[in-house]
This record gives structure tokens, C-alpha cells and sequence, in this order.
């Protein structure tokens, strides 16, 4: 990644002028901001523990997820590939793991154990690689990559096509009869580049206060 991408990451110093700017080009994201303010950074650690969790956090609530994650972490010491891959099936399911997500973070810690994929590399790429890198791995989609660029990475541009909290958010603010699609959600957050992940934080913080709009 250039030194001109690494100067645009977001971080909380950055971040209000980037929500302005949304703002100045979009009269219901201003809107937004007179509603709610402006949105927290949510910024995660970057590496193998926050992948872990990231995919613990698909297709359940965050706080299910939380909760696996802080049992899961209670009997694997660390959460680290070595750790995860001394546990067997019975200790796994009993973190509150489902057979396919055990799956899934053992298959990721066995990559890295096998030096076949490296979590600290991944701050050195562009998005379009960081995606590539990630989507190859057993059980990490595309909206997981894009979680993990937009929170880990604080990648300016991600957009996690797809989610609900998103989707709902986007139907109201947008005044839509019905919550988008994925493809739909792109071409609404298509004039928000390069700030589509700004724009995502601006529309979970909504979400999250349920505020009327």
C-alpha cells in the first residue's frame, strides 16, 4: 500500500472530516448527521483474534458472538493459532461453537501455523488483495473482508454489501418501499466513494440509536 493510502486511513482525527464531507454532497446524509451526530471510529485490532471473531459475528447477533468469543478465550488461554488448534471438538462445542464454525477457525489457524496465509501481511495490501487473501480461506466471505478492511484495516472505501443493519438503515434514510438488496446497496453507496465506509459507520450509528427520520 502507498504512503498516500496510509495517510487516508481512517482514524478518529480524520473521521468528522470525512463525515462532513459526505454531508456537503448528500442532502439525506446531512440530514443524518443533524439526527444522530457523528458516528463512532469502531476500529478493531488488527490479526488473527479479530478474524476469529468476525467470524463468530456471522449470521448472529454481536453480543451471541461476544459471548463465544470470551468462553472460547477462557479455554484457549490466548486466542492464537496454537491455542485453537490444541483444542478438540468437545472443548470447541463447548465454547458455544457450531460444527462449521469450528471448522472455519481451525482451518484459519492451521493456515497460518502452515505460514500459507499471515494476518500482519494484510495491513501492507490494497483492498482488492486484501479481499483476495481473505475470501480464499475457508468461511470467510465477501462481507466478512470487507468487516475486516473497514474495521481492522480502517480502510476508507469498504462497504459490506449485504448486511441487514445496513440494509434497513439505507431503506429508511433513502425513503425505499423495500430493503435493498445487495446489488441495490452498491449503487446507492456508488456516489460515496471514496468514503463508502464513512458513510456505513454514519448508517449503523443510526441504526443503532433508532432514531425516527
Amino acid at each position: 500500500m502507498s504512503a498516500a493510502e496510509q495517510l487516508a486511513l481512517l482514524s478518529e482525527a480524520n473521521l468528522p472530516g470525512a463525515v462532513d464531507e459526505l454531508a456537503a454532497q448528500d442532502a439525506d446524509l446531512a440530514r443524518l448527521v443533524s439526527v444522530v451526530g457523528y458516528p463512532p471510529l469502531w476500529a478493531r485490532e488488527p490479526g488473527f483474534a479479530t478474524l476469529v471473531l468476525m467470524i463468530l459475528e456471522q449470521q448472529v447477533s454481536l453480543a451471541s458472538a461476544r459471548a463465544t468469543f470470551v468462553r472460547l478465550e477462557a479455554v484457549a488461554g490466548d486466542i492464537t493459532p496454537a491455542a485453537l488448534l490444541a483444542l478438540d471438538a468437545p472443548q470447541l462445542r463447548a465454547a458455544g461453537l457450531s460444527r462449521q464454525k469450528s471448522g472455519y477457525v481451525r482451518g484459519l489457524a492451521a493456515a497460518v501455523e502452515q505460514g500459507t496465509f499471515d494476518p500482519e501481511l494484510l495491513t501492507t495490501l490494497d483492498d482488492q488483495s486484501v479481499r483476495a487473501r481473505l475470501t480464499a480461506l475457508k468461511g470467510v466471505g465477501a462481507w466478512t473482508a470487507e468487516l475486516y478492511l473497514l474495521m481492522a484495516l480502517r480502510r476508507p472505501d469498504a462497504w459490506p454489501a449485504g448486511d441487514l443493519a445496513l440494509a434497513s438503515a439505507l431503506q429508511q434514510v433513502k425513503r425505499l418501499e423495500q430493503r435493498p438488496t445487495a446489488a441495490l446497496q452498491i449503487a446507492l453507496a456508488a456516489p460515496w466513494r471514496p468514503w463508502r465506509a464513512v458513510a456505513a459507520r454514519l448508517l449503523w450509528h443510526f441504526y443503532l440509536t433508532r432514531r425516527s427520520f
